[in-house]
Formats: C-alpha cells, sequence, structure tokens
C-alpha cells in the first residue's frame, strides 16, 4: 500500500482509461450503457453540471448522509441518494472522489476520500448505509475512483504510514490511496471497480493542495439517478 517514492513517475500501472466529457468532467465509459446514471469527474475547467445539486460540508469525517433535495445537507464526507434528478457531489483538490452506483435499485454515492477517511473506511460506510437503507447487494455494485493524488506525489511521513499498517521507518514514504481504496471495496464485495490512474498533482487540468496550496480550487465530482 506504500513504497518508495519513484523519482518523476507519472504513472505505475495499466488503468481503464475515462473519458473526457466536452464538460471537462472525467468519466466511465462503461457507465454510458446505463441510461439512468449521471455522473463526472471535474476538472480544473469543468462547468457546474445542470440540474439540482446536493452537496456537504467537508471536514475529512466519515459521516454519510442520506440527500433527497438540492442544496448543503450538513456535515459530512458522503452522499447517498435514490431521488430521480438529484445529483450529489463532493469537491476535492487531491483526496479521492468514489463515486458508487447501484444498477439494480439505482441508488447512488458521492464519496470524499483523502488519507484520514481513507484510513477510517469510509467507503465501507456508504456501502453499508447503502444496503441498510435500499437493499443495495454490495457485491452488485459498481464503483469509480476518480482523480486523486497519486502514489507518484503522496509523500507522507510514518505518522500517517503508521495508519495503513506496521511502519517501523522514521523516513518518509509513498501512499497509493487509489490502491488502499480499491482493496477496501473488494473487500467489501464490491467486484467491478474502475479506476481513473490520474494524478491530480503532476498531472494537468487538475487543482491540487499539495501543489498549489492555498491557491488550489475544488473540483466537483458528481453522480445523480436521471429524471
Amino acid at each position: 500500500m506504500y513504497a518508495q517514492c519513484p523519482a518523476g513517475a507519472k504513472t505505475l500501472y495499466n488503468w481503464s482509461l475515462f473519458h473526457l466529457s466536452q464538460e471537462q468532467y472525467y468519466q466511465v465509459p462503461e457507465w454510458a450503457n446505463y441510461h439512468w446514471l449521471r455522473h463526472g469527474f471535474g476538472t480544473r475547467d469543468a462547468e457546474l453540471p445542470p440540474g439540482p445539486l446536493a452537496t456537504v460540508k467537508q471536514v475529512h469525517g466519515t459521516d454519510v448522509l442520506i440527500a433527497d433535495q438540492p442544496g448543503q445537507q450538513g456535515t459530512a464526507d458522503g452522499l447517498i441518494s435514490d431521488t430521480p434528478g438529484l445529483l450529489v457531489g463532493i469537491r476535492t483538490a487531491d483526496c479521492l472522489p468514489i463515486l458508487l452506483a447501484d444498477p439494480v435499485n439505482r441508488v447512488v454515492s458521492a464519496v470524499h476520500a483523502g488519507w484520514r477517511g481513507t484510513a477510517a473506511e469510509i467507503a465501507q460506510r456508504a456501502i453499508h448505509l447503502m444496503n441498510v437503507r435500499f437493499g443495495s447487494d454490495p457485491t452488485r455494485l459498481e464503483a469509480a475512483i476518480g482523480p486523486g493524488i497519486g502514489l507518484c506525489c503522496f509523500e507522507v511521513g510514518p505518522e500517517v504510514a503508521r495508519e495503513f499498517g506496521p511502519w517501523d521507518s522514521d523516513s518518509k514514504t509513498c501512499l497509493d490511496l487509489s490502491r488502499i481504496n480499491r482493496s477496501q471495496l473488494e473487500r467489501f464485495g464490491v467486484t467491478k471497480i474502475y479506476q481513473s490512474g490520474l494524478c491530480t498533482m503532476c498531472g494537468t487540468g487538475f487543482h491540487s493542495f499539495r501543489r498549489d496550496r492555498e491557491q488550489a480550487g475544488r473540483m466537483l465530482s458528481f453522480v445523480g439517478k436521471a429524471s
């Protein structure tokens, strides 16, 4: 889950390529087969998607809320909805946006997973709530992990590395948040997982807090059930 930081590396794996729309949102090509599903992982230049949008005040926590109307729903780092026409969205600038879709019950979720949320397994909380409230079978869920800071750039100290397993060194290392979240999703029963493989720090067209600090903006990722 972590490794020595590869100097100058841009990508380490062969990922399924996401499609960049005219509106500057990355999308999962396979999800185009679901006529009821709307989604996108925003870039720096993305326009706001049309239609009502539900968001949250993000605090790098693990709370996940149910949304049935637009507007800010409260303090949380994930949203779930089965309301037709409503988009649920989260904003990131290096943290991972994770979108979940239940093609059977047509329930969706958007999750904000930074290193704190990943260590606390926020994706599991979203999946559990989808199961409890909407009957979503985790083995039938599909997940998409969007652009975020990659193993190539996410250098962390030992105090962070220890959140993800034994780490006896005082040296820095690099975390692979996308791989960690994929492993968690698989452990929760999700088998169909798409990954963008795009790094927000060394890639082009993204906001990155680690690179730009206070000057960094935020990118919207959304998912919803069409009207």
